[in-house]
């Protein structure tokens, strides 16, 4: 994001028209990266990722290289020097070395380049605006865009906007998705919208802000996802509440202490049969609707090569899941035909391997709750590190049970990589306001 602090009054008109553009420009960007080239695609037709047909494949390819062009003609370089991160360059390395030991090397690699498509497009988003207001403005365009025809396909075209009886999962009849192929995406994509809301309000756009939330909350709670519902609310509390007094630092200590809660009480269960046994007591389904068989089965498997992992999207089309056996504990849940692991984490593991892992927990955890304890304690900063933050930390929560880091270009990903980069520019550039 650019800075326009030291421009002079003699300057202002020539410079708004040019505001103007780098503004649509990152709002037509972040549209089509959260709308897509598909949109009302169901989970039962949807074509994975953004390489799955020629107008994809075109299309995402054509939206990299204007995002390109237009950093390069509008952005201002010193933003984009200061969202340059070296471990960052890390992860995308494991990333591509984990295309050489995948089942089908060359689809792996056309998925890495689409997923590495999708982070500079996203990167453009935030670099484009040449100040808070116009970041606002890409923000209020791209989730109005997203909600006004996600609404409006509940009345038009009710059986693609919502689960029918007709799909594998039968019992999400009646369930909002909107435009997007599952509830379990278009329920985050909501929530961070409902964070955008509360960002615009502080802001002072208060009736955008607002009516921002309402619309995205109400949609939240018609997905079924109590996941979704429940992390909410617990999310806006971790990082408002710590904030309002100025401790930032706590907050990061309280969400990293959080998430390592949601790791002891999901997956951390099959390492730690005391909290499994917690999770009986209280009543709880401690199988969280049988992703402890997905997870046992993948544990098993990763034990086999823990340092390279399967390859990048190569597990679970491998020969090794799909001509498994089914004993009794994987009854829960049949691992043979599921896309993911229902873990964000685990699939990391399996692709690339633990080492690479470690690497993603560092990029998507450890740097970006260091940089929100750094951001600059300027109005427009803090403002926005809130509001990253709050969609890091629901996207980190939701990936104990849900599957979509580095998934091309899946929305709630490219959200996380927003929040993740969001949050360096707060911790490194003055953020510009016009009020």
């Amino acid at each position: 994001m650019s800075s326009t602090g030291n421009l002079k009054r003699t300057d202002t008109a020539s410079v708004v028209p040019m505001r103007l553009v780098a503004s649509l420009v990152a709002a037509l960007v972040l549209c089509i990266l959260l709308i897509s080239l598909r949109p009302f695609q169901p989970a039962s037709t949807a074509i994975a990722g953004s390489g799955g047909d020629l107008v994809n494949q075109l299309g995402f390819g054509a939206l990299g290289g204007a995002s390109l062009l237009a950093m390069l003609v509008l952005a201002d370089p010193r933003t984009l020097i200061a969202l340059m991160s070296p471990m960052w360059i890390v992860m995308f390395g494991f990333l591509v070395l984990s295309t050489f030991v995948a089942m089908d090397p060359g689809a792996a690699q056309r998925a890495v380049i689409f997923t590495l498509i999708g982070v500079w497009c996203v990167i453009a988003v935030l670099a484009l605006p040449r100040d808070a207001d116009g970041f606002s403005l890409a923000l209020v365009i791209a989730a109005f865009a997203v909600l006004a025809l996600s609404y409006a396909g509940l009345v038009l075209v009710p059986d693609l906007a919502k689960h029918t009886a007709d799909e594998i999962e039968a019992e999400h009849a009646g369930l909002w998705r909107g435009i997007y192929s599952h509830k379990n995406v278009g329920g985050p994509v909501m929530a961070a919208f409902s964070f955008g809301g509360i960002y615009l309000i502080r802001r002072g756009w208060r009736w955008i802000g607002a009516t921002l939330l309402v619309l995205a909350l109400w949609f939240v709670a018609h997905t079924g996802s109590k996941t979704s519902t429940a992390l909410v609310p617990l999310v806006i509390f971790l990082v408002m509440f710590p904030g309002l007094f100025g401790f930032r630092l706590l907050t990061a200590v309280l969400i990293g202490t959080a998430l390592t809660g949601f790791f002891f009480f999901t997956i951390g269960t099959l390492f730690f049969p005391a909290t499994h046994d917690l999770l009986v007591q209280m009543g709880t389904d401690a199988t969280f609707t049988g992703r402890t068989s997905i997870w046992q089965f993948a544990l098993e498997k990763l034990a086999a090569t823990p340092w390279r992992g399967y390859g990048f999207e190569s597990f679970w089309d491998a020969p090794v899941v799909l001509q498994a056996e089914n004993p009794s504990y994987y009854l829960d849940w049949d691992v043979r035909g599921i896309v993911h692991a229902h873990n964000g984490y685990l699939d990391i593991a399996i692709a690339m391997g633990y080492p690479a892992m470690i690497c993603a927990l560092v990029v998507l955890i450890l740097l970006p709750l260091v940089d929100y304890a750094r951001c600059i304690t300027k109005r427009e900063n803090v403002f926005m590190a809130d509001f990253f933050m709050m969609c890091l930390t629901f996207a980190l929560m939701n990936a104990f049970l849900e599957s979509f880091f580095f998934r091309r270009a899946d929305p709630v990903w490219l959200l996380v990589v927003m929040a993740c980069f969001g949050l360096r520019m707060t911790a490194r550039i003055p953020i510009a306001t016009r009020a």
